[in-house]
């Protein structure tokens, strides 16, 4: 585990594999650690960057209150950081979001765009409304106030113990934040049809958490849009499905062989190491 000062807070982040560069942004209340069962599949294709996005893993707790475009914000200036002006990115459920401000903010830089598990339609109202109240309940009784999570972040009930481990190692105030961050996203649909670049949407037709449903109306916006759907599966296809959700993602290469971004390929600060 690396750490670098960025915005004025440590950000800590994993590298490895070879390749285009590809960020994969963790979910909610998770950390790097959650894309470990997808890496394998990953490393000879993709350089590979884990980070933990602020307030979660290692990385520091921002003071004040933030939202889904400074934790993007904070990704771009990992990228620059590492040299790196273009890359592919990919998140998973609140990653997802992350991911899309990040696209929102600086189309440019991307190469192609995942969504795992996630959505880009913004909160109903008593929904956001219950994620102020979960945020309520965290401040008195910490991390275990979410810990029901871990039975409904897989549809094998077998992965609990890894989530409830991912769970109980973050600290109350990082899960608070990230709360209220996810309750204010944008709605980020009308952003759909502007892309340019490949979009690659994985989803678990057991999600309890996110409809197939939302996959299935960002597929309906983008005519560079692919999606996996999964039987079975549900909220973590990196987890449940990990050759599947790789064989997905690495469509962003055969895409861009065919079909090369608008601009090039530029993929300074690549590494080749394990």
């Amino acid at each position: 585990m690396e750490k670098l000062k960025i915005n004025g807070n440590f950000l800590a982040y994993e590298r490895l594999g070879i390749g285009a560069p590809l960020i994969l942004v963790h979910g909610f209340p998770l950390d790097q650690r959650s894309w470990e069962p997808l890496l394998p599949h990953l490393k000879d294709t993709f350089d590979l960057i884990l980070p933990d996005l602020h307030g979660f893993g290692q990385s520091d707790v921002p003071d004040g209150t933030y939202g889904v475009e400074q934790m993007a914000a904070d990704l771009a200036s990992l990228l620059d950081a590492l040299g790196i002006q273009k890359t592919y990115i990919a998140g998973h459920s609140m990653g997802g979001y992350v991911a899309l401000s990040f696209a929102r903010a600086f189309p440019q830089r991307v190469l192609g765009l995942g969504l795992i598990g996630s959505q880009a339609a913004p909160d109903a109202p008593e929904r956001k409304s219950g994620r102020y109240a979960t945020a309520e309940q965290v401040a008195l009784q910490g991390f275990s106030a979410v810990m029901e999570m871990a039975e409904k972040l897989s549809a094998n009930p077998g992965h609990a113990p890894f989530f409830r481990e991912l769970i109980q190692s973050q600290r109350p105030e990082g899960i608070i934040g990230a709360l209220k961050a996810i309750a204010e996203r944008p709605d980020s649909l009308p952003l759909i049809p502007t892309f340019h670049f490949p979009l690659v949407l994985v989803h678990g037709l057991a999600d309890t958490l996110v409809s197939s449903e939302r996959a299935r109306e960002i597929k309906e916006l983008s005519p560079h849009a692919t999606l996996t759907e999964l039987p079975g599966v549900g909220h973590s296809p990196q987890l449940e499905a990990p050759a599947a959700t790789a064989h997905a993602l690495q469509k962003f290469i055969s895409w861009n062989q065919t079909c090369p971004p608008i601009g090039g390929q530029e993929f300074i600060g690549i590494r080749a190491y394990g």
